[in-house]
């Protein structure tokens, strides 16, 4: 081959290796995907609804120039397996899931691009190396639950009078949840309150967790097993008379008292940035986890009067929104 031609055939090489993800896969005739996996279609709604307006933004239109997949676990672990074979076998282009299914997905495979969202100790799971290069197939958003325990703990001492005793109930299946349980008992301590615990693995312990339950308040430790039960979890504190505090917005419209946190609309939206830069052809290794930089405050003033309690006036003028 002459040597002009030949340096021109290793530009055209080089220059079809380089192009990106979603231009490859048209090429080939098959659209971009992506395999979603979330908790609970219910509870998810608003949060992929602001994922999927926040693509269209960047210019991908599902169905038409992008393919979703979508799958729910409702709060079972097992199931997580099973579609991370899925869509394993389906050669999806990303996947992206929530901090406590991450890890199965992971273990899955080590080439699909993962996004996760909601992630409350990236390093701490295995999921990254290092915030700031990721490496490996692996990058997405933390929610910084231990910076933002003690704030919701001195919120929830500030509203309900003489507290002294708080449950906090968590899935220990989940390793997130877990470190989270210890994090709020370190924080507990220094602000003089003492923690319940009230553990779970599965739908079929939250019953028998609220049995024996003697406390002043609830907090809960969210993941996708307590998600996916939020009407069973709001029934039992309510029933119980039991103030209750969360890291995210989605238990206060069904009676929770107050949540503080970061906007998880804002983090759906930003992880559609993410997957638009590895669609592109940028590697997740190299996408920098990000951490939240809007917060919210939320407060139910209903459920607040139907427990006795007064709110606050310097709580109530921090809040973001209140729901009457």
């Amino acid at each position: 081959m002459p040597a002009l031609r030949r340096r021109e055939f290793i530009t055209l090489l080089g220059g079809v290796a380089a192009w990106p993800l979603a231009a490859r896969a048209q090429q080939a005739g098959k659209l971009p995907s992506i395999g979603f996996v979330g908790s609970n279609a219910s509870a998810w709604g608003a949060w992929t609804a602001a994922f999927v307006a926040r693509l269209h933004d960047l210019g991908w239109i599902e169905g038409r120039t992008l393919g979703i997949e979508y799958r729910w676990s409702e709060g079972r672990p097992e199931r997580i397996a099973e579609i991370a074979a899925e869509f394993v076998k389906r050669n999806v282009d990303v996947i992206v899931t929530n901090d406590s299914s991450a890890p199965t997905i992971k273990r899955a495979t080590s080439d699909i691009p993962i996004v996760f969202v909601l992630g409350n100790d990236p390093i701490g799971t295995g999921l990254v190396a290092n915030l700031a290069r990721p490496g490996g197939n692996v990058t997405g958003l933390s929610v910084q639950q231990t910076e933002t325990d003690s704030k919701r703990l001195e919120l929830l001492r500030e509203v309900v009078p003489r507290l002294r005793r708080v449950a906090v109930i968590a899935n220990v299946g989940n390793t997130s949840s877990v470190r989270q349980m210890r994090e709020l008992q370190a924080a507990a301590g220094a602000l003089g309150l003492e923690v319940v615990p009230l553990e779970i693995r599965r739908a079929d312990d939250i019953a028998p967790a609220f049995a024996a339950l003697q406390a002043d308040a609830l907090y809960v430790v969210q993941d996708a097993l307590s998600v996916a039960n939020t009407t069973r979890v709001m029934t039992f504190a309510l029933t119980a008379r039991l103030p209750t505090s969360f890291n995210g917005r989605d238990f206060v419209p069904f009676g929770g008292l107050m949540s503080y946190g970061p906007s998880y609309l804002a983090l759906f939206r930003r992880t559609a940035d993410f997957v638009d830069k590895i669609l592109r052809g940028t590697k997740p290794g190299d996408i920098p986890v990000e951490q939240p930089t809007k917060f919210e405050l939320v407060i139910n003033l209903s459920t607040a009067k139907a427990l006795g309690l007064t709110m606050p006036s310097n709580v109530l003028a921090l809040a973001d929104e209140v729901i009457e």
